[in-house]
């Protein structure tokens, strides 16, 4: 069985192929290794192999889990987050890429104004319109654009899509572009800098670079199968 240092280089080499593929430098894209689930036996051998940067998509799982890690390790959090987690969740992590909804943000700024801090965020955006997933779906982020922009508290950064499952990795190919022309036409009518991309995951992060993301967000290809909960 190969061995998580083993699995990120693997990673990375595929990151960096499909950068050069695009013309584009491999600086331009950040790996979060997603550690859902994963004790932080696994996180240490990641970070002994060079990685820093982790992803966690649950508030519980991450406020047990961070403390036992060295505390230079940066955390970025991916998963759905509840209105009752942001006050948890905000001092934990240093990008939340899922901030799906008008709510949640107006809720995470008065929680940040209350607390003191100024969160670093993505929004979500549901681009397959499908009715099982969180996330803006892009008219609707369009129209609430502005009112997004004024709370003061928060810094959006760019925006994250989860596309739908599919086999072929290509299938995803076109909600990847469809996220970069969407992130492209707000920072032209809003003037806001929009440049952070998270898409891609195990399946298919390598077409995500291809199109563009800054951030993949990958579990599965260096950690092996998620334990499942009994």
């Amino acid at each position: 069985m190969d061995t998580i240092a083993e699995n990120l280089a693997r990673v990375r080499e595929r990151i960096a192929r499909a950068a050069a593929k695009a013309g584009r430098a491999i600086d331009d894209v950040e790996l979060v290794a997603i550690t859902k689930t994963h004790p932080a036996e696994k996180v240490r051998e990641a970070y002994e192999a060079g990685q820093t940067l982790f992803g966690e998509s649950r508030v519980q799982e991450a406020r047990v889990k961070i403390p036992e890690l060295p505390s230079n390790l940066r955390w970025h959090f991916v998963g759905h987050l509840q209105k009752n987690k942001i006050r948890h969740a905000l001092p934990l992590f240093e990008l939340i890429h899922s901030v799906d909804s008008l709510a949640l943000a107006q809720d995470m700024n008065r929680i940040a104004e209350e607390e003191g801090s100024h969160p670093r965020v993505l929004l979500e955006v549901n681009m397959a319109g499908e009715g099982s997933k969180f996330g803006f779906q892009p008219d609707k982020l369009r129209e609430q654009m502005e009112t997004l922009l004024a709370l003061n508290r928060l810094s959006i950064l760019g925006l994250m899509t989860i596309p739908p499952l599919a086999d072929d990795a290509e299938a995803s190919r076109k909600y990847f572009v469809a996220l970069r022309e969407l992130g492209d036409r707000l920072q032209t009518e809003f003037h806001v800098d929009l440049t952070q991309l998270s898409m891609g995951m195990t399946n298919d992060f390598a077409i995500a670079v291809e199109e563009g993301a800054t951030l993949v967000r990958v579990g599965t290809a260096i950690f092996g199968e998620r334990r499942r909960k009994k």
